[in-house]
């Protein structure tokens, strides 16, 4: 069974801590989310860990997120994604600062990755069964095309006691497979009901809806489908200095056209962020559970 890799998008965290050596730790010993994250993937049969990241901020994270410290148990390299980085015939238009998005910070990794691959954010915690279920269904399809999966997480368990959150709601067929992912804008629960609310509507979710927390896998022809779109997104939408390419328009576009299927995996794992600052104590309490329970070590990488 072939390994596959874990390609962290981190190219967002420059903005948000300016310096690396200044972020948020989550653990007793100032681990982040992504010690863990890489920490869960090792633990479930991961090869190789790519980062996607900026120019701007490559050396704290290198300083910080590497070979070294991960105690060399897993492979390291870094891509870069900036908003100059367009196909050919395209040219960054004036006044654009907002990035392209997650998918084109997926499309980034074509070079470094030749292997069924999962993609996550930096600054969630996904949980370890997330990476197990993952690093399952990805192993076995070396070779394999259009056959893809994501993470679908109980919409009850992702949500915030301090605010509203969005999330990608997920249709699934009877085999399994996604049909259709769309985002809701401001889910909460509300008197022990959970409900989104839509254009003035409060629509109710059940408890064990999926959602998508942006935790896809892939195998590399998703690379060859990405780039070609992205050239259709982008004669679209180039002048609209606000859009976006993320990964779900890209997954809906090849399920829709019959490219692609992609496999809802169920897990047991709790997902945390930190949508607002009041999560992270949350989140520290949390992780400090699953230490005392054995799952992580207390210094995680000695």
């Amino acid at each position: 069974m072939v390994k596959p890799t874990l390609l962290v998008l981190a190219a967002g965290m420059g903005s948000r801590y300016g310096s690396l050596k200044q972020m948020d730790g989550v653990g007793p010993n100032g681990e982040a989310i992504i010690d863990y994250s890489v920490y869960d993937a090792i633990q479930a049969g991961f090869g190789k860990v790519v980062f996607v990241i900026r120019h701007s901020f490559a050396d704290d994270f290198k300083e910080v997120f590497n070979a070294e410290r991960f105690g060399h148990r897993i492979e390291v390299e870094y891509v870069y994604q900036e908003l100059d980085y367009l196909p050919e015939g395209f040219s960054l238009p004036e006044g654009r600062v907002k990035p392209w998005g997650t998918n084109h910070a997926v499309m980034m990794a074509a070079s470094a990755i030749r292997e069924p691959f999962a993609a996550i954010n930096a600054d969630d915690f996904y949980g370890r069964n997330s990476y197990e279920v993952i690093s399952n269904f990805l192993s076995q399809l070396d070779g394999k095309q259009g056959e893809y999966c994501m993470v679908g997480y109980e919409v009850s368990k992702t949500l915030s006691e301090n605010g509203t959150v969005s999330r990608g709601v997920c249709t699934v067929d009877a085999a399994g497979n996604l049909t259709s992912m769309v985002e809701r804008t401001q889910i909460e629960r509300v008197n022990g009901t959970i409900l989104f609310h839509d254009e003035g509507l409060d629509e109710p979710l059940a408890e064990d809806t999926p959602v998508s927390m942006n935790f896809f896998g892939f195998t590399p022809d998703y690379f060859r489908h990405s780039e070609a779109y992205f050239k259709e997104f982008l004669t679209d939408n180039i002048a609209n200095l606000k859009s976006e390419f993320y990964i779900p328009r890209m997954v809906n576009k090849l399920i829709s056209d019959g490219t692609a299927t992609m496999r809802v995996l169920s897990t047991k794992a709790d997902w945390f962020g930190v949508t607002y600052k009041e999560d992270k104590p949350e989140l520290m309490s949390k992780i400090e559970e699953l230490i005392e329970a054995g799952v992580y070590p207390r210094n995680l990488w000695q």
